[in-house]
């Protein structure tokens, strides 16, 4: 037999299958996978991690009431981050003033009793403005925060209440993401009439105190 012969009908098979096997390419998916893989999905629940924008503390220190000299002062913050630089707080303090330099000059002093109560309370907003850390000998140390603050309120003294103004500066050293020392400088200007003459004060305040962050 000639191999002209044989590959007559060698073609004539493919030219029959050829375009069979076109269809099924073109009904096929580009993108079909061969096997199906089973797999069970399962619920995954994502962690809740604690925001810490709220703050609570308790602080105590000095204060200095113009003309009558340094007292003990303790109150309670409160406090809410609203972004990472910016924050307000709410603070109340109280302490007892006397006039015992007076009463040396001046027969029967100039407050009904030998020492009253001054209290305030003021609404504040903060700025975080150098992030840094604080180290405590070579290699301890921690992550602080330096905010400028300031805001108004009220101060109750001798019956007076008073329109408060206050500014200063404060330090943040955290010792954890929970927990943090604070201290503040701050200055409260209002207005007192006490020795005849109405006049405005300023009274420096610095304190140390203890943050909780939830």
């Amino acid at each position: 037999m000639r191999l002209k012969d044989l590959a007559t009908p060698f073609f004539l098979l493919t030219a029959l299958v050829q375009p069979a096997l076109a269809a099924a390419a073109e009904e096929r998916p580009a993108n079909e996978q061969v096997i199906e893989p089973q797999v069970d999905r399962r619920e995954v629940k994502l962690p809740k991690f604690p925001s810490n924008d709220f703050e609570v503390g308790l602080f105590v220190g000095g204060y200095a009431t113009e003309n009558f000299g340094t007292s003990l002062l303790y109150g309670l913050r409160l406090g809410y981050h609203i972004t990472e630089d910016i924050f307000v707080e709410g603070v109340y303090g109280r302490t007892r003033v006397s006039d015992e330099n007076f009463r040396q000059i001046l027969p029967g002093g100039i407050f009904p009793q030998p020492r009253e109560t001054l209290t305030y309370y003021n609404l504040s907003a903060g700025y975080n403005v150098l992030p840094g850390e604080v180290f405590f000998g070579k290699r301890f140390a921690k992550p602080s925060g330096l905010y400028l603050i300031g805001g108004v309120g009220s101060t109750r003294f001798l019956e007076q209440r008073r329109l408060t103004l206050n500014a200063g500066l404060g330090l943040r050293v955290f010792f954890a993401d929970w927990f943090a020392l604070q201290v503040d400088m701050r200055d409260h200007r209002y207005s007192l009439d006490l020795l005849g003459k109405r006049q405005g004060t300023n009274n420096l305040e610095f304190s140390l105190g203890t943050t909780f962050f939830f």
